[in-house]
């Protein structure tokens, strides 16, 4: 049996044919240019206080052009309508720091609220006293009083922080999108506030502006979820103010700059349509300003930024002052469509200067100074809005017509570079993303 066994033939087993192979799939990249968008508001919360701060920001478009259209239009002077707007600037920029200590010594919700309702007071005085007829001190001591008006865009920069503090990339893309609703809010609320006070009456633009901060800030303060925590005293006693910082105070003489062409420009374009007897179109020329400002803002934010940032700073501030000269060259053809155009080219440099230097800011402020510090540097801009303000006004009411005032903010803005270059050896290097 063995040897039967044995004798058999051995076969192999039958050979199946191989499976033919199959192409592999080409890989499909997907496009997502809103990427880094959609996951900064993928974290639950954000959504609903960036709606809320939307809402309590937009006034802060509103509230300095309601107040040009009313006054100018019952005095019948622009020069007193820039000065009023300009104490209340002024009068911010010295209150706004303080508010933004308590801010952070006792939280957002608790500081926040009643500092608006103290402004919005401060905003319906200002309206009974023109409506009445008022003495013109009584404009300068009402709209004074509206310097209690918390930084809502710090407080909402500072609830990024907090939750992305261990990501760089996603501060950087959260402080482009609070850069770009600044402008979204000064492109609608001009556009809004001119209509109220053109089409109903003069009052109703300061009216509803006030409504809807109060209306806002109650929203925003009830977000208590993302709300950063209250900062621990320190055991030393009271904290050092950023402003002794060395490398800080020649940062926001920049901004001072910048904001004297945000404030020079608003009062000289007003006073431009005014001229040609459309003053209807005044809210939607800044807003063209505004529109470009945040569409370069929203860009930025998808863009990593390379090389140190004061060069990045230097590099926006000077095409800032290059394209603010062309407001001034299409005011001089008289043409508002020239005038629109070179508006909307204009605002394309401001966001992405307001990006690089707020970063800057941040990026010396202490973890516990952030609204402070913030705030400092908001102070300088509406330091430098208020100043605009008066000298555009001076400009319009003492110039050969508004379009030569339009060399008002061309010439603030080519003084922002040249401060910019006169302390760059004194800041040090920057990482390429900035710290929010």
């Amino acid at each position: 049996m063995i040897l039967f066994l044995a004798a058999r033939p051995v076969t192999a087993p039958p050979v199946r044919p191989a499976r033919p192979v199959r192409p592999a799939r080409p890989v499909r990249l997907r496009f997502r240019p809103l990427a880094p968008y959609r996951r900064i508001f993928a974290v639950p919360g954000t959504r609903a206080f960036t709606a809320a701060n939307l809402l309590a920001r937009l006034p802060m478009g509103m509230l300095s052009v309601s107040a040009v259209l009313m006054i100018a239009g019952s005095r019948g002077s622009y020069a007193l309508a820039g000065a009023v707007t300009a104490t209340g600037l002024a009068a911010t920029a010295l209150v706004g720091p303080w508010t933004a200590r308590m801010v952070d010594r006792h939280g957002q919700a608790r500081i926040a609220v009643p500092a608006t309702a103290l402004a919005v007071l401060g905003s319906l005085s200002l309206l009974l006293c023109v409506r009445h007829g008022a003495p013109d001190w009584t404009l300068f001591a009402s709209y004074a009083a509206t310097a209690t008006t918390p930084n809502t865009g710090g407080m909402s920069r500072a609830r990024w922080a907090h939750l992305f503090r261990d990501d760089p990339a996603a501060r950087h893309t959260a402080n482009s999108f609070e850069q770009a609703a600044d402008e979204l809010c000064f492109m609608l609320g001009p556009v809004l506030a001119t209509l109220l006070c053109t089409v109903l009456f003069p009052e109703a633009g300061t009216a509803v502006a006030a409504a809807l901060l109060l209306t806002g800030v109650l929203l925003f303060a009830a977000q208590r979820r993302t709300e950063p925590p209250v900062a621990p005293a320190p055991a030393t006693g009271r904290p050092r103010s950023p402003l002794r910082l060395p490398e800080l105070p020649p940062l926001l003489v920049t901004f001072l700059a910048t904001g004297a062409v945000f404030g020079s420009l608003e009062v000289v374009t007003i006073a431009f349509a005014d001229g040609h007897g459309i003053r209807t179109a005044a809210g939607g020329l800044l807003a063209l300003q505004a529109a470009g400002s945040c569409a370069a803002g929203l860009l930025y934010g998808l863009l990593r930024p390379r090389g140190r940032a004061g060069h990045r700073f230097l590099g926006c501030t000077a095409a800032m002052a290059a394209l603010m000269l062309l407001p001034l060259l299409a005011a001089a053809t008289g043409s508002l469509a020239a005038l629109a155009v070179a508006l909307l080219l204009a605002g394309m440099a401001t966001a992405p200067t307001m990006v690089t230097g707020m970063g800057l800011v941040q990026s010396l402020t202490p973890p516990g100074q952030l609204n402070e510090g913030m705030t400092l540097a908001v102070t300088a801009l509406l330091g430098g809005i208020a100043a605009g303000s008066a000298s555009g006004g001076w400009a319009v009411d003492h110039l050969a017509g508004a379009g030569a005032a339009y060399g008002v903010p061309a010439a603030a803005a080519a003084l922002a570079p040249a401060v910019t270059l006169l302390t760059a050896r004194r800041r040090p290097n920057r990482p390429a993303a900035p710290v929010i």
